[in-house]
């Protein structure tokens, strides 16, 4: 071998080292940078999801995307779906989850504060909501996320709760005299609310509530937009049903977990993740509202819904002196809507919430 061929050779072995040096380098560079981040040491846990549609439904693929969010904050998921709402939160109050998302009217029980944003006639639009929430997910709110053991890492829209009726006759509160409502027997709001109107009311779960309208059972169904396609709503209001427009509540999905299981900090990364998506979730039941056939929808006159929103009033106020909604949240809710409309009989009504 000639001196040229030496060097060749020489020359190949250094480079090749150097470059196999580097290579280790930036190895180990990104896994220091990876244990600084937190995300190399990932907590385990599960993450327990209600959709009464199960794993394909839209709460299970929102819950999806947050859970490959919640690597960045050190925390991988397992995901589990429920399509009943109880056993969900019961495995999550028994420690077979870690995480859970449930309704806010479930929800209430571990958080009555927080819990208490989806109470009747409270928010009557998307834009009230949002506004709620933006507040509720600042770090200067952060104290009144936590209960107990438990804290509220996030919130997202759930939607505008219509009634979807079996005969379109049920256009006001007198109307409802007598008629079978289907509502959930564990919300003493609801109950409360059917006795005020006289109507008889159904217990139910969400896993249930739907198909009872569609085979007859009940008259009288409630729930968000998105719900008409999934549930076949159609069923329960052909020939003559329809759907009121005029919501009477914003559902809420609550994520809830048990802040010392997790990382230090991650209830406020989690709060602003999920705030972030606030407006595309919004997007996504406007736009299952706009799906909706325009022969299902009618409207109310100004009298009836000026009725509605005074029994509303005095159910929630009677609600709070009952201990059932929270008072703090009742006068954070009213303060939202007056700053709104400062207009509303409600802002200057001698007994407010």
């Amino acid at each position: 071998m000639n001196m040229k061929c030496k060097l060749i050779k020489s020359y190949s072995k250094t480079c090749l080292s150097i470059r196999i040096t580097r290579k280790i380098i930036t190895l180990v560079s990104v896994a220091m940078l990876a244990l600084m981040s937190g995300t190399a040491v990932a907590e385990s846990k599960t993450l327990c999801v209600f959709d009464p549609i199960g794993s394909n439904g839209p709460l299970y693929v929102q819950m999806k995307d947050y859970a490959t969010a919640a690597l960045a904050w050190g925390v991988e998921f397992s995901m589990k779906p429920y399509t009943d709402e109880r056993i969900a939160s019961e495995d999550f109050k028994s420690g077979l989850c870690d995480a859970v998302s449930v309704t806010g009217i479930r929800g209430r029980q571990f958080n009555p504060f927080v819990g208490s944003i989806d109470s009747v006639g409270a928010l009557p639009n998307y834009d009230l909501l949002r506004s709620t929430v933006k507040t509720l997910s600042s770090v200067k709110a952060a104290r009144l996320m936590k209960a107990g053991d438990y804290e509220v890492a996030g919130i997202f829209p759930g939607g505008a709760v219509y009634l979807f009726v079996n005969d379109r006759s049920i256009n006001n509160v007198a109307s409802m005299s007598g008629k079978r409502i289907a509502i959930l027997d564990y919300d003493a709001a609801q109950i409360e609310i059917v006795k005020s109107v006289g109507a008889s009311s159904v217990g139910s779960s969400i896993a249930n509530m739907y198909s009872k309208f569609n085979n007859g059972s009940v008259d009288i169904a409630y729930g968000p937009g998105i719900m008409y396609e999934a549930m076949e709503l159609y069923k329960g209001m052909e020939p003559n049903g329809g759907i009121i427009r005029f919501a009477l509540a914003q559902l809420t999905i609550q994520v809830l977990i048990r802040s010392a299981e997790f990382p230090e900090g991650y209830g406020q990364q989690s709060r602003d993740y999920v705030f972030s998506r606030f407006d595309h979730g919004t997007k996504i039941l406007m736009n299952a509202e706009k799906k909706i056939p325009a022969k299902w929808w009618y409207d109310i006159n100004d009298t009836d819904i000026a009725n509605y929103i005074e029994m509303f009033r005095m159910t929630r106020i009677r609600l709070r002196d009952a201990g059932i909604y929270d008072g703090k949240m009742m006068t954070v809710l009213r303060k939202i809507r007056c700053r709104n409309n400062p207009e509303n009989s409600e802002c200057t009504a001698v007994n407010k919430e």
